[in-house]
């Protein structure tokens, strides 16, 4: 008989699922500080010995880790995606951002697609949310700012698609982008007629969202990351020409 007796969970492997849930649905992320534990024994209903052998798990799995002096943290689990020399690569060559980007604009316009169809009213609104602080944020012209409420704004979309694997993959792509690997984000920011078309795109991906409407919302995606493309190769060729010219004129002082 397929049958077997039924034993009661013990609090900490209770405790030690809830937490590992929450990071793998991203709602607690990588270097996230968790409540000191006499708050955080209290928020799930545990002892302190229940929620110190939950910790214990979770660290022995590598999901959390601690500080001396600081307390716990959610582990930085991110960097794992790619090691060490590839990141390396990827910096090193310009081939790679052209791919980065084509590989963004499959998933991401994917993702929109989803979380039009699947996002909940919640899901709906936190995307609002950051858009409305992308609207505040361009009267305020701050390189910075932009970029990072740019890529808060895309994690959000892909966070409401609701498919977990995407949505740790494009947090390591996501990282790898706030580190410079592929090209530095601010450089879309800095353009005043840059910066009205992009507000303009993020502001389409977002009216398609909140109509529910998954074609409209890929083809939104796509165009703006198509348009994300095209300024940043002819960034990359103005710069190329500048570095010409600059030859040029020291020739020409020289002579």
């Amino acid at each position: 008989m397929p049958f077997r007796p039924v034993t009661p969970e013990k609090l900490s492997t209770a405790v030690t699922r809830q937490i590992e849930k929450l990071i793998l649905r991203g709602i607690l992320r990588p270097g996230e500080r968790l409540p000191p534990e006499r708050e955080l024994a209290e928020r799930l209903g545990v002892s302190r010995p229940s929620l110190r052998q939950a910790v214990a798990d979770l660290s022995a799995k590598g999901l959390l880790t601690s500080r001396a002096g600081s307390g716990i943290f959610v582990a930085d689990v991110l960097g794992n995606a790619f090691s060490d020399a590839l990141i390396r690569l990827f910096a090193e060559h310009d081939e790679a951002v052209f791919d980065y980007i084509a590989f963004r604009r499959d998933l991401e316009g994917l993702a929109a697609e989803r979380a039009a169809a699947r996002a909940s009213d919640t899901d709906l609104r936190v995307i609002q949310t950051l858009l409305d602080k992308m609207e505040r944020a361009h009267l305020r012209p701050d390189a910075d700012i932009e970029a990072r409420l740019d890529a808060e704004f895309h994690l959000s979309i892909i966070e409401a698609s609701h498919n977990v694997i995407m949505l740790h993959m494009m947090r390591s792509m996501f990282q790898l982008l706030r580190e410079g690997v592929f090209y530095n984000r601010q450089i879309m920011f800095r353009q005043h007629s840059t910066r009205h078309m992009l507000l303009d795109q993020h502001r389409a991906i977002n009216a398609a969202l909140q109509a529910r409407d998954p074609a409209a919302a890929r083809a939104a995606v796509e165009a703006h990351l198509g348009f994300v493309e095209v300024a940043l190769a002819d960034h990359n060729k103005a710069t190329a020409n500048e570095a010409i010219a600059q030859q040029r004129f020291e020739h020409e002082k020289g002579r």
